[in-house]
Parts: structure tokens; C-alpha cells; sequence
């Protein structure tokens, strides 16, 4: 027999409570009596007027307009050139490449692609690579990687995650870096050399260190056994992915750049969220050996074409950059503060007219009455 038993709800909103002995008790469904249960805190409550509204519109307005022409010019300045070596047509320069390309070719494709600067660029000057049609932000893609191994952890380095398949093992050997994002790397191979006007080709300096973020190479990418370790020795008994021309162990000479913590393996980690996007590849540092960093004139662009896109119908292109405090050529900030500044001033405009008549008019009513 039950010790006691509830009641049908009062219409009050209570629960009476029957006891073992018959007493009935009274258990209250109220809300404590406090300012934060019972809604009593104080609360902003504006009132929307002309004298509030207007002011509003014509302040963003005259903030907004000159930000974002400020925003533009700055975008404009940056100075950016780019040249597509896809090879996609017959008068391009790498066309023979893209047409007969092979992955079991044991000899790469090289082409270079001649190219004019009508202007200086200075400072440093930043390298990037673009791909056109190119979706790594499908689902499958972005998860097929593991990030435990490109960590460094042993485990991980012999048994890849499930996720990786079906880029985890080759004929039974893991694959290091394994998953379908690190299989498709880029790998073309860039030269940049300058015609000096006596007839010689001066080697443009690229620099392979500093592309990554600090985060990435120190925090989430590192090399079994610690950075001091021997990687030949390490990564035995694990094969390179299927689409590599090497093991990962051999991407750079300086061991402090190879292996899970290379920088252009990093950089090509990091997906992109739209299918047209642009990579840092090197970095021209300023030298006092030539003044500017890139004159204009006459360049040359040397490929080792590694990387086929005509199977998904994409594009390969190289872009020189200069940056400013804002980053890199972004013309969109700008256009987007200048575009919400002239709306808002042109509603604080329209509603100041409409107020001024229509404000007249009601005024001029309650008068006659």
C-alpha cells in the first residue's frame, strides 16, 4: 500500500497532497518571490521617435561612407598580378604538360610561362597558388585525415584512422599522411627568375619558411618521436600516399621543415571553404640586392608540372601579392561599409522629408481641432 497519494490539480493551481494519517497539504506551483522569477528586474525599454531614429541613420551614415572608402583605397593600392598556367589552351606555354600528363611518368612535365611587371612591387612580396573547381569542402573530404597522427602519436603513425579510408593502407602498409586531403596535395614545383635587361636570368629567392600559422606547425602538426628524431627511421614501415612522387619524409632538405611539420603540407591541410581559393606558397623577403623586391620588367615562371586539374575541369594559376595592415587585396570590406553607409544616409534622408511633411500635417490637424 502506497505511503501516500496525489489528488487531482485544484483549479488554483496547486497539487493537494494526502498524507499517510489523511491530512491534506498544500504544495504551491508559484515561482519564488524574487526579482529575477517574478520579471521584475529593470529592463531598457526605447521609444522609437524621430529625434531618436534619424540622428541614428545620418551618424552611421557619415561613419560607415568614409571607413569604407578608406577600406577600398587601401584594397586598391595592394598591388596583385596573376598568371593561369593551366595549359588549357593550345597557345599556352604548359599545354603539352596538362594534355600528356601521366602519374606514372618518372620524368615531370616543365614549362615556363614568360610574364611582364609594368611596375614595382616593394616590400615583401607574397606567393600564392590558386585552383579553380577544386571542392575541399565536401563532408567526406574534410574528415577523411587524422589528426592524431599528423600530431606525431606511434599508434596513429601504424594504425591510421578508419576515417582515411580508403587512403588509410596501400597493399597493407599504412600510408603516412594518410586520408584523401593529404593524398591530393599540391605539388607543382615553382621557379620565378627575372630577365635583367644584359641578357641574364637572375633566380627570384623564395622563401619555404614563415607560410604556415604558428599554430598549426607548433601546436596541432608534429613528427613521431619529437623534432630531433631521425624520420627515415621513424616513418619505417609506412609507404607515402598514392599521388606522391616521395615519402613525406623527404618534402624538404632541413629536417626542421619535413615530414608532418613541412609548411607547404600544413598550409595545403588547412581546407579551403569555397571551391575557388588562392594558398600562400613562398615568400619574396626585401633584400638590399635589388631595389624594389620585383622590378618591372621582363619575368619568367618555370613549372614542374606535378599537379593534373583537367579531370575536374579546374584551373591552376600563381599570384604575386603586396599586403597592407588590412591583409591581402580585398575590395569587398570596402564596398560593403560604403553600400550600408549610403543606404542608412538615404533612409535618414526619405524619413526626414517624410517626417517634415507628414509632421506638418498632424500638427496643423490638432491645431484645427
Amino acid at each position: 500500500m502506497m505511503a501516500s497519494s496525489y489528488n487531482a490539480k485544484d483549479e488554483d493551481g496547486h497539487i493537494t497532497v494526502t498524507g499517510p494519517g489523511g491530512g491534506a497539504g498544500l504544495r504551491s506551483k508559484k515561482p519564488e518571490n524574487t526579482a529575477f522569477k517574478q520579471q521584475r528586474l529593470p529592463a531598457w525599454q526605447p521609444i522609437l521617435t524621430a529625434g531618436t531614429v534619424l540622428p541614428a541613420f545620418f551618424i552611421i551614415g557619415l561613419l560607415f561612407i568614409p571607413i569604407g572608402i578608406g577600406l577600398f583605397v587601401t584594397s586598391n593600392n595592394i598591388k596583385e598580378f596573376t598568371i593561369d598556367y593551366t595549359g588549357a589552351d593550345n597557345s599556352s606555354p604548359c599545354f603539352n604538360c596538362s594534355q600528356n600528363f601521366s602519374w606514372n611518368s618518372t620524368m615531370p612535365c616543365t614549362c615556363t610561362v614568360p610574364f611582364y611587371l609594368d611596375q614595382p612591387y616593394e616590400s615583401n612580396v607574397y606567393v600564392y597558388y590558386g585552383l579553380s573547381n577544386f571542392y575541399q569542402n565536401h563532408r567526406r573530404y574534410v574528415k577523411s585525415r587524422d589528426d592524431s597522427q599528423l600530431n606525431g602519436n606511434l599508434k596513429s603513425l601504424l594504425e591510421p584512422s578508419k576515417e582515411c579510408e580508403p587512403y588509410a593502407y596501400h597493399n597493407n602498409v599504412p600510408i603516412a599522411p594518410c586520408g584523401a586531403i593529404a593524398n591530393s596535395m599540391f605539388n607543382d614545383t615553382l621557379a620565378l627568375f627575372y630577365n635583367h635587361p644584359n641578357g641574364t636570368n637572375v633566380p627570384i629567392l623564395l622563401g619555404t619558411t614563415g607560410i604556415a600559422w604558428w599554430t598549426d606547425k607548433h601546436v596541432k602538426f608534429g613528427n613521431p618521436g619529437g623534432a630531433d628524431s631521425n624520420l627515415t627511421a621513424v616513418f619505417q614501415g609506412t609507404t607515402k600516399p598514392l599521388n606522391w612522387r616521395r615519402p613525406v619524409y623527404e618534402l624538404d632538405s632541413d629536417q626542421s621543415n619535413s615530414g608532418f611539420v613541412n609548411e607547404d603540407f600544413i598550409v595545403w591541410m588547412r581546407t579551403a571553404a569555397l571551391p575557388t581559393f588562392r594558398k600562400l606558397y613562398r615568400i619574396i623577403a626585401k633584400s638590399s640586392q635589388m631595389v624594389p623586391t620585383l622590378p618591372p620588367g621582363n619575368y619568367t615562371l618555370e613549372v614542374v608540372y606535378n599537379y593534373p586539374v583537367h579531370s575536374f575541369e579546374g584551373r591552376k594559376r600563381i599570384i604575386l601579392s603586396t599586403i597592407s595592415w588590412m591583409g591581402g587585396k580585398n575590395p569587398f570590406l570596402g564596398i560593403a561599409y560604403i553600400t550600408v553607409g549610403s543606404v542608412c544616409f538615404f533612409l535618414g534622408v526619405v524619413l526626414l522629408v517624410i517626417h517634415h511633411k507628414c509632421g506638418n500635417r498632424n500638427n496643423g490637424a490638432d491645431i484645427s481641432n
